[in-house]
């Protein structure tokens, strides 16, 4: 299992744009994906599962990643989280 925990710098939060290219990025691996904050978890292929969190600017989410191709996911979620929010 891989872990990535990020502070969120997007002044909107993850709201619904992002969210949705969060989705599209997360369903390219095969592995499970999990966001969470505050001890809530939402599944990263679900736009619901990560909306219903509201994650807000300056919020710490932990991203884990748990199967065969979790070491590219987490590369590339990483990336992804850096350059987007």
């Amino acid at each position: 299992m891989r872990e990535f925990k990020y502070t969120i710098t997007d002044p909107e939060g993850i709201h619904a744009r992002p969210a949705g290219e969060l989705v599209k990025a997360a369903k390219a691996f095969t592995c499970t994906i999990k966001l969470m904050k505050d001890g809530k978890a939402g599944d990263c292929k679900k736009i619901f599962g990560i909306m219903g969190l509201a994650v807000k600017k300056g919020n710490e989410v932990t991203m884990t990643f748990e199967g065969a191709d979790e070491d590219a996911a987490c590369e590339a979620l990483a990336k992804f989280m850096k350059e987007t929010l």
